[in-house]
């Protein structure tokens, strides 16, 4: 026969125990925010950039997720941002197809990923440390992240290119624009296997 107190003592030890199971199973807390300060022109300047969890994006095929999970990814927002952005779904590889395009933050550095068909490994298109994609944005001085990433449509490369002499022909599925906000914008077109730069009118 059990007595009540022996009762009692396991039933606060087996609580204790799922409580502890609990708290191991979180993962550890997240640093969405960085801040400090850099040189810009001999003065140490101050930067704040915005990061968001792949948690954000709910939409992202699972095997990307797990990918960027992996590797440590957090998504940085621009200091324009008004939503989550930075992740891009569009048809990069051929038309019709579910490709996806992410900006990825990870132990300081930047990285431009691709994932083809939203599965198997990314393609690297381009990486940059975070604090080297900074710039004002504010009266007070401080710096913000300035790299963005959006779908370019076949219908959009064709106005951005209507001030080229030579018309080049209508592509038949989506670039990747990729952006120094409010300065510049270049053209990323996947064909034939290969990356290449679309050209632009000057």
């Amino acid at each position: 026969m059990i007595r009540t107190g022996s009762r009692m003592a396991g039933w606060l030890l087996g609580m204790l125990l799922c409580a502890s199971a609990i708290v191991l199973a979180q993962p550890p807390s997240v640093q969405l925010v960085a801040s400090g300060q850099t040189v810009v022109a001999g003065r140490s300047t101050p930067y704040l950039i915005r990061h968001l969890p792949v948690s954000s994006f709910p939409e992202l095929p699972a095997a990307v997720q797990n990918m960027l999970n992996l590797r440590g990814c957090l998504i940085p927002q621009t200091y324009e941002a008004h939503h989550p952005e930075n992740v891009v779904h569009a048809s990069l590889e051929r038309a019709g197809s579910s490709d996806w395009a992410v900006l990825c933050s990870a132990q300081g550095t930047v990285s431009l990923l691709v994932f083809l068909d939203g599965t198997g490994q990314p393609l690297l298109l381009a990486s940059a440390p975070e604090i080297q994609r900074l710039q004002a944005h504010d009266p007070g001085g401080v710096l913000g992240f300035n790299w963005g990433i959006d779908p370019a449509s076949p219908e959009q490369i064709r106005q951005a290119r209507s001030g080229m002499e030579h018309h080049p022909p209508l592509l038949d599925h989506d670039a990747l624009a990729d952006s120094i906000v409010d300065r510049r914008t270049i053209y990323r077109f996947y064909a034939k296997s290969t990356w290449t730069l679309l050209d632009m009118p000057d």
